[in-house]
């Protein structure tokens, strides 16, 4: 009850503060999995297991994928339900949110085990990369329900009032996934198949934390045994909201398969190379902005379920204002330093410390705007409303990102696929302009509807 008080009476800003500071930070050593695996993997064994990790990236993604379909659906709709006093629905949600986290990494595993090669040369593997790319991604599969439980089920704790904890399960796998690439790699000798071997025991250990938490009695919202009984109406509620995210990454997974097999023609495995470094930047900047997105979407889901619109409209305003400050730092870093960022991840390869700080500097060119474009494709799920959440998220990846990554390559060489993410990025901008504008404008119309309501009680 405290907590609730607290989202629905206290400052904003403060409030925002509060959620997003330990969810960016969370996000942003969420990141660190992929970077830290592509810098040791770069420096200690060379450009080609870079391009394998850079294939095993969409893989990667469609479980991350499965992860937000559940997690990011239920944790909607356990802060709703929150804010509406219906604990006895959030743990339902919570329960059979739970079961689908596991069962459904689990099928994907299976599918990929049983047809693993023509997968990974789907997802752009050169005979060169395939075998490095064949150890790691079956090491990673091996534990992909450990992943999804610690991503998934993490949110629920977010979505309760708890970010620091969410932090630190986040905080506390990354650290492993580091330090064990370290010792895997370069003490012991064990090469890509070591880096698998670290994301997965960060993976496994964050989830044991998870599970302990939430079974243990400490959590607001309890999983019951009686709540484990998977029921269609939950799982489609939780399907609908936590679509949009789920149909962002695995068009980004698309997008990343179309993207390495577009490069491999025009500029072969170390042009594959240079975009796994790329994508890893990318996640270190998107991830701030997407932390901050998850620690508004508590306060702007609970305020709307709570009828409290001017907090729902202030939540966004500042939001946006945090994540354009964000991205306009990162553009900054990007194109200041951007020979130095790249040497993180090579040892004195000059032509792919060429190629991929020249590409940054045009991939990026319209990252200032990209915040604004997040904050509010996530309020449209954090208010449960995943039809205008879904064409937002798809704008950039789908709709726009893979037709121009299809084209420009014809007209520009290599240099169309760089320039295709900043033109996706205005477009993209444009349309959610349009549709957040339209949504602010009759929130006021729908207070003064329930006033009105409330007066004829």
């Amino acid at each position: 009850m405290e907590k609730s008080l607290e989202m629905r009476d206290r400052n904003i800003g403060s409030l925002l503060w509060k959620f997003s500071l330990p969810a960016i930070v969370a996000m942003l050593i969420n990141a660190l999995y992929n970077i830290v695996d592509r810098i040791f993997v770069g420096r200690g064994i060379g450009f080609v297991a870079i391009a394998a990790t850079t294939v095993a990236f969409p893989i990667m993604i469609i479980l991350m994928a499965v992860s937000m379909l559940i997690g990011i659906g239920a944790t909607a709709l356990i802060s709703i339900r929150l804010g509406q006093q219906k604990m006895e629905e959030a743990e339902k949600v919570a329960g059979n949110a739970m079961v689908m986290i596991i069962l459904l990494p689990v099928i994907i595993a299976v599918i990929y085990l049983l047809f693993p090669e023509p997968i990974l040369i789907f997802f752009g593997a050169s005979e060169e990369v395939l075998p490095y790319a064949r150890d790691f991604v079956h090491i990673i599969m091996l534990g992909a329900a450990f992943g999804s439980i610690s991503m998934g089920m993490n949110n629920f704790i977010r979505a309760e009032g708890n970010p620091r904890l969410a932090m630190f399960t986040q905080i506390t796998g990354a650290l492993i996934n580091g330090v064990l690439n370290y010792i895997f790699i370069f003490k012991l000798g064990l090469g890509i198949k070591g880096s698998a071997l670290a994301t997965l025991s960060g993976q496994f250990l964050s989830a044991v934390w998870v599970l302990s938490y939430f079974l243990s009695g400490r959590s607001l919202v309890k999983i019951r045994l009686k709540n484990l009984k998977l029921q269609l109406p939950i799982i489609i509620s939780i399907i609908s909201i936590g679509f949009a995210p789920f149909a962002m990454q695995v068009a980004n997974s698309v997008q990343q398969s179309i993207l390495n097999k577009t490069l491999l023609v025009y500029g072969g495995d170390l042009a594959l190379s240079a975009v796994g470094i790329i994508m890893s930047i990318a996640a270190l900047l998107f991830m701030p902005i997407v932390g901050l997105s998850q620690g508004a979407q508590p306060l702007i889901g609970f305020n709307y379920g709570a009828r409290q619109y001017d907090r729902v409209k202030e939540t966004v305003k500042i939001a946006v204002i945090a994540g354009t400050c964000i991205a306009v730092a990162g553009y900054t870093v990007i194109h200041i330093w951007p020979v130095q960022i790249v040497g993180l991840f090579s040892k004195g390869d000059t032509a792919l410390t060429e190629m991929t700080s020249q590409a940054m500097r045009v991939f990026f060119a319209l990252f200032p705007v990209v915040g604004f474009q997040i904050i509010c494709s996530n309020y449209f799920q954090a208010v449960g409303k995943p039809v205008q959440s879904t064409i937002l998220s798809l704008s950039r990846q789908v709709l726009l990102f893979i037709p121009l990554l299809l084209i420009l390559p014809n007209f520009w060489g290599i240099n169309g696929v760089w320039r295709t993410a900043p033109i996706a990025d205005g477009l993209a901008v444009l349309l959610t302009a349009t549709l957040i504008y339209l949504e602010m404008k009759n929130l006021p119309q729908n207070h003064l509807v329930v006033a009105q309501v409330k007066q004829s009680v």
